[in-house]
């Protein structure tokens, strides 16, 4: 896992990702951090998004846009097709 969270620090610069244990249903924390060490991100993954490589690319392209939405650097419009797209999927699972 040490070589995943270190490509994910460095599909993520300048943010800083941070793996946690696996838990009893085999996630993990993920926490991504800012150049001041405070938390801006934190999603539990499967291990299975750690290790499968169209996942993973998944896992920061998601993160990427979760970053850019804390960032305030997507306009409104975005944010709220994308809650929208959130609320559809809650209500097929």
């Amino acid at each position: 896992m040490e070589r995943i969270c270190r490509l994910l620090n460095d599909a993520l610069t300048p943010y800083q990702a941070e793996l946690g244990p696996t838990d009893n249903r085999g996630r993990r924390h993920l926490s991504v951090h800012d150049e001041q060490g405070l938390p801006i991100l934190r999603r539990m993954v499967c291990e299975r998004e750690l290790v499968e490589l169209q996942l993973l690319i998944d896992l920061v392209d998601g993160l990427h846009r979760d970053l850019q939405i804390a960032e305030g650097r997507l306009q409104p419009c975005v944010i709220a097709a994308l809650q929208h797209q959130k609320q559809m999927q809650g209500t097929f699972a």
